[in-house]
């Protein structure tokens, strides 16, 4: 299959590393015109130095903006008012007990992973529905379906994207706009390899047997017994975002070594 996202220009919230760095990294090796976004001047430079040392040629755009915020929402607006592809990937996570998570905690958790999508794809969507052409993507995860006691807050802003996604596909019908939301299952990405990398210096454990440890405990129905790769998780945010991808929309799409058990 050829993915050709030359005429094509995307977004990616929170794609200086992990997931959606790999995600800004796939489309623009697909053609488009990408625009880096990261909390701070340095983390874009980093991250657009590290896609141009595999695509010399990439067309590249980097933002320095706290996306968790209206103000940083705006800024991202102004620098960039409209865009083919929005994918809605900045999130954060940290296990804790569901007892010891205050209010404050919940509200940071929405505005970081659920209300940084909304704002960013009320302003995007409405241009694309112009346009006649759009692709919306929300990188949730399997948590949304299997909420992890461990971080009860994550799982339910995982879910609560869904609930957007599905929603503004409803909204989108008819436009030429798909909007999809993505369930990578456990990933390998900057920030998981920083935590286990710190419960493997805890236990005087390689970070291997972390992981093994983790999928054994934790997510024992992986099918594949590992993490996913965070280029496993971009290329399915890739075809989605293609011409080829046109008649899916509204749909909950899961790349997660078979994690979740269920047919559907």
């Amino acid at each position: 299959m050829n993915i050709d996202l030359s005429k094509r220009s995307a977004i990616v919230s929170g794609s200086t590393a992990g997931i959606g760095l790999a995600i800004a990294t796939g489309l623009a090796a697909a053609g488009a015109e990408v625009v880096v976004t990261g909390r701070t001047q340095a983390r874009v430079d980093e991250a657009l130095a590290a896609i141009r040392k595999i695509l010399p040629d990439a067309r590249l755009k980097g933002v320095a903006a706290d996306l968790g915020t209206a103000a940083g929402a705006a800024t991202l607006i102004e620098a960039v008012p409209e865009t083919d592809i929005l994918v809605n990937n900045l999130g954060i996570f940290e296990p804790k007990g569901f007892f010891d998570i205050d209010d404050a905690e919940w509200t940071r958790f929405f505005e970081v992973n659920v209300n940084s999508g909304v704002r960013l794809s009320r302003h995007y969507a409405k241009g694309m529905a112009q346009r006649g052409w759009g692709r919306v993507q929300f990188i949730s995860s399997e948590s949304a379906v299997q909420v992890p006691a461990e971080m009860v807050h994550y799982g339910v802003t995982k879910t609560a994207q869904l609930g957007v996604s599905r929603g503004l596909a409803e909204v989108m019908s008819g436009t030429g706009v798909t909007v999809n939301a993505i369930l990578p299952g456990p990933t390998l990405s900057e920030g998981v390899s920083e935590f286990f990398g710190k419960i493997a210096k805890d236990q005087g454990k390689s970070l291997e047997e972390v992981e093994r440890d983790f999928i054994q405990t934790h997510r024992p129905t992986s099918l594949i017994k590992r993490l996913l790769s965070v280029e496993e998780v971009a290329n399915v945010s890739v075809y989605l975002a293609s011409e080829q991808a046109s008649g899916t929309t509204g749909a909950a799409i899961r790349v997660d070594g078979g994690v979740t058990r269920s047919i559907i």
